[in-house]
């Protein structure tokens, strides 16, 4: 079976030497080159065009980000993996942006990493799971903080077609039968439950979401 060749661009010597050691004690493996420099890895991946680049985000005098970039045009069979003490989604989705088929971070333990480079190599993008941890829950926060329409009770939304409609307060309560202090009051609970600020908000509200109220 042959192996799989890695170059590793990261600029710290003991992190260099500590990857190549762990890679290359598995029999999959084979730690080609190691680079302290980006530039030097853009250079060695055109010369070895090796089928994978661990390739830490922060490096110098050029970013990870072009390094990658430049490595997809001059080298594109090899797939490369972002490597960062970065835990931030951004940087992930911006190093698949320019060209990377995965990212861990460096908290990911060797068995993630591995199976990141049998994934990538195998032709899929892989995104390491403390990352899937943080984006699951800032999409729990934020359908958390969306206002929903189905907060709303019956009367409310009869309430907000009717302001749509263009209706006063005063021809709302003769329309329902019901007091102008009452329209008030669901006025009111209506853009707390919306977390609008004025009646301006809430008509622009009503006029986005036409189809669902």
């Amino acid at each position: 079976m042959e192996k799989i060749n890695i170059l590793i661009a990261d600029d710290h010597k003991l992190i260099r030497e500590t990857w190549t050691y762990i890679l290359n004690s598995d029999p999959r493996f084979q730690v080609v080159a190691e680079c302290g420099d980006s530039e030097e890895a853009v250079e060695v991946a055109k010369q070895k065009r090796p089928h994978i680049v661990l390739m830490d985000i922060n490096m110098s005098p050029i970013s990870g980000f072009e390094a990658t970039e430049r490595i997809r045009k001059v080298s594109p069979g090899t797939k490369i993996i972002g490597v960062s003490m970065h835990s931030q989604p951004a940087y992930a989705k911006k190093m698949l942006q320019v060209g990377a088929k995965g990212y861990v971070t460096k908290n990911s333990s060797r068995e993630e990493m591995f199976k990141a480079i049998m994934e990538v190599h195998r032709g899929n993008k892989y995104v390491c799971d403390e990352i899937k941890t943080i984006l699951s829950e800032q999409l729990l926060d934020e359908n958390q903080d969306t206002p929903s329409i189905n907060t709303l009770t019956e009367r409310e939304i009869q309430i907000i077609n009717h302001i749509r409609e263009g209706m006063s307060s005063k021809e709302i309560a003769s329309k329902l039968d019901i007091s102008l202090k009452t329209v008030e009051v669901h006025r009111h609970n209506i853009l707390k439950k919306l977390k609008l600020k004025n009646s301006a908000s809430l008509v622009n509200f009503i006029n986005s979401n036409a189809g669902y109220v």
